[in-house]
Formats: structure tokens, sequence, C-alpha cells
């Protein structure tokens, strides 16, 4: 083996995405500086050579980070336990750590091991500092959600803020991050805001564009459901949505892109029409419904991608254009679609909803027995549902049916 090499410190842990996130930086040409970029939060204009692993990883190539790990020195070890765990590895890393009595390099192999499933306990906080004290209180933060105990969750959350901000302010707004996210589980809607604009804060001038998209999109999220009840915060969600969009794409972050989308265009759509302009949005969103669905699929997103095509099939029915009885028909093959994965056993309701925005669709384009047949399976689940309000509005819809039917009856007499 060759002469061991002590940690230097600060690392850029957790500040990068896993697996490269993990992965540590020892002594080298060039190292320091590419270690203070990183540490920072952004990438190097060019890798050091010897740091070929480390941008490997990033990259997403993790076999390629593997094989470009040819020492045998501690860091390389630890590297290669990051990017392929094992207990034979984790034993001869912690006999390594202790003959070594590098107490920085010991918490990093401990806090990796939690991490990986190895070890049951991550590292004692109170035994380090900076930003491996900061990764061990995440640690704790994470085996406390497992015992659904928010409130310590939070706690640590918040040390690890405190601990990561002296030394990294991109690892200190991952971890506000996490804490913005948990506080928002608890409830506390009022503090997350706060916490999430600090963490977007300390992202901004980064080039961590996934992970501030990410918080983007969370806020944004907030504020929507927020607005039910204070429909003036529906702008300010729409401004997250935004900020979203111009920091990713389909490529880069599929999931965030087309949650960002999907989210702005039921927004647009929730907002209220002072003004025959503000009828535009309706065409904005359902181009976001449309990009959204892009990346939703039935099998992989099943959830997701209902609702977003309800919507689109939705705002599809009611946009102003030339071009109508051609939307509305995509609608109604958009409910069908719906419909094809919504079992009245499973979902009664919401087969029932789809039922009958698709009976009115339908209605719409004037194909009344076809409408009839959907609205009156629809009526009868919200009677044995007693959802009263519900049978009302699809009466309505059967009466105006009704009524079109007997003018038309009246006119070819």
């Amino acid at each position: 083996m060759t002469e061991p090499a002590l940690l230097p410190r600060p690392q850029p842990i957790g500040v990068f995405p896993l697996p490269g996130g993990y992965l540590l930086i020892g002594d080298g040409p060039d190292h320091d500086d590419a270690r203070a970029s990183l540490v920072a939060g952004r990438l190097p204009a060019v890798f050091p050579s010897t740091l070929r692993y480390y941008e490997l990883a990033i990259d997403g190539d993790v076999d390629g980070a593997l094989a470009a790990l040819t020492d045998d020195d501690p860091i390389s070890l630890a590297n290669r336990f990051v990017l392929d765990p094992s207990t034979h590895l984790l034993s001869r890393l912690r006999a390594v750590a202790a003959s070594l009595g590098d107490t920085a390099l010991s918490a990093h192999v401990e806090m990796v091991a939690f991490v990986v499933g190895l070890s049951a306990d991550p590292p004692d906080p109170a035994a380090i500092d900076g930003e491996l004290a900061a990764m061990a209180f995440a640690a704790s933060a994470t085996m406390a959600l497992e015992r659904r105990d928010v409130t310590a969750a939070a706690e640590a959350l918040e040390h690890a803020a405190q601990a990561a901000l002296p030394i990294s302010k991109a690892l200190a707004g991952q971890m506000l991050g996490q804490l913005a996210n948990t506080q928002l589980d608890d409830g506390g809607t009022k503090r997350a805001a706060v916490t999430f604009q600090a963490a977007i804060d300390a992202l901004a001038e980064t080039d961590l564009r996934v992970s501030s998209a990410e918080l983007h999109v969370s806020c944004g999220a907030m504020y929507q459901e927020m607005s039910e009840s204070a429909p003036r915060l529906l702008k300010t969600a729409i401004d997250h949505y935004h900020a979203a969009l111009q920091l990713v794409n389909i490529t880069t972050a599929p999931e965030s892109w087309a949650i960002a989308n999907a989210n702005l265009g039921l927004a647009y759509l929730t907002m209220p029409m002072t003004e025959a302009s503000d009828q535009l949005r309706v065409g904005i969103a359902v181009q976001s419904l449309r990009e959204a669905l892009k990346v939703f699929t039935p099998d992989g997103n099943p959830d997701r991608w209902s609702s977003t095509q309800l919507n689109l099939a939705n705002a599809l029915v009611y946009m102003p254009s030339t071009h109508q009885a051609e939307n509305i028909a995509e609608a109604v093959n958009l409910y069908e679609e719906v419909l094809q994965r919504r079992d009245r056993h499973r979902d009664p309701q919401g087969r029932a909803r789809v039922l009958a925005n698709q009976g009115n669709a339908l209605a719409h384009l004037g194909i009344f027995d076809d409408a009839k047949m959907r609205l009156h399976e629809a009526r009868a689940i919200f009677e044995e549902f007693e959802e009263d309000a519900a049978v009302r509005s699809v009466r309505s819809v059967l009466d105006e049916i009704a009524k079109q039917e007997s003018l038309i009856r009246q006119g070819s007499s």
C-alpha cells in the first residue's frame, strides 16, 4: 500500500448528487483549487486528470469512475466503497482508518456505510465538525424520519445546515432544502416558506441547477396548495415553476421538468378569467400539460399521468379555438384512455368523475347516445356514494341533452 494520506478539509461531500457527492478528494496537483470549487457548488472549468474518477461520477458514469480509481491509498479505497460498497471493503476501511487515527476518514466511512445500508447507525456528529458533522446530522435526520419522528428530523437538519454554513454555502443550501420539505411535511408552511427561500438563495450562484429546480418545484407546489385559501399566492407558485423551467429541461431533469409543467398548466387553468386576454392562458396551460405528458406515462407514473391527462382533457373542452370540435374530440379520447385504467371497483368515484366529464364533452359534439350512456353510469355511482352535488350536475347535463334532442325532433317533423 502507498503511504497513507490524511483527509484534506473541507471536502465537497453532500454538495452534488449521489454517488459523486460522497466522493473524497485527496492531495494532488491542482486538487486544492478543484476541491474549493466543488465545495462551493461549482464544477471546475477543467478537472485535473487525477480527478477523472470524480468527473465521471458526476456525469453518472459509475463504472468509468471505478475503473479510473487505480490507486490503493485510503482515500481511493473510500471512494471505491462509495461507488461499489461491500462488507469486505467496509471492514478493510475501518481497519485502515483506525490505524491512521484519522477521525474524519473514519466518520466518513461510517456515514457512507449507514447510507448504503451496511451500518445501522450514522456517526456521532458531536465527534466531528464542519461538512462531516453536517452529513452526520443529515444521516441522523434520515433515521428519525424512518421512526416517523419529524420533529427530531427537523432539529437534526437545522444542526446540519448550521454546521455546513461556515464551510459550504452550497452544502448548507442542500440541508436547508431537506429541512424545508421536512417542515412542510410537519404542516409548518410559514416556516417552510422561509426555509425554502433560504435554500434557493444559497444555491443561486452554484452549478446545482437540478437541485435548485427541485426546490422551486417543491416551493411552488406548496404555494399552489396554499392558494386554495389565499388565491393571491397562485402567482408566487407560477413564478417558482417558471424559475424551475429556466434551470432544467426534459433531458437534464425529466421528472422535475414534467412536474413543473403539469403544475404550471393546472395553475393557469385555476386562475380566474377577468379579461378576454386571460383566455390566452388556457392555451399556455394546454401546451404545458402536453409537455408534461412527454414524461409521465400510464405505467411509469400512473397517478401523475392520470391527473395531467384529465387536466389536459378538461382544458381542451373549454379552450377558445377555431378548432373547438377537434379539441373536444381529442378530449373525449383522452378521457377514454383514463377510463381504461380506472376500474369501478378500485376507484368508483374517480371513474364517475371521468365519465361525467366525457359525457359532457360528447354532448358538446352532439353525440347524445354515447353521452347519455356515460352520464347515466356516472349518476348511478354518484347516487350510490350520495354525492348529491355531482348528481345534480349530471342531471343538468342530461336535461340539456333532452332539450337539444327535443329541438332536433321538432325541426325534423
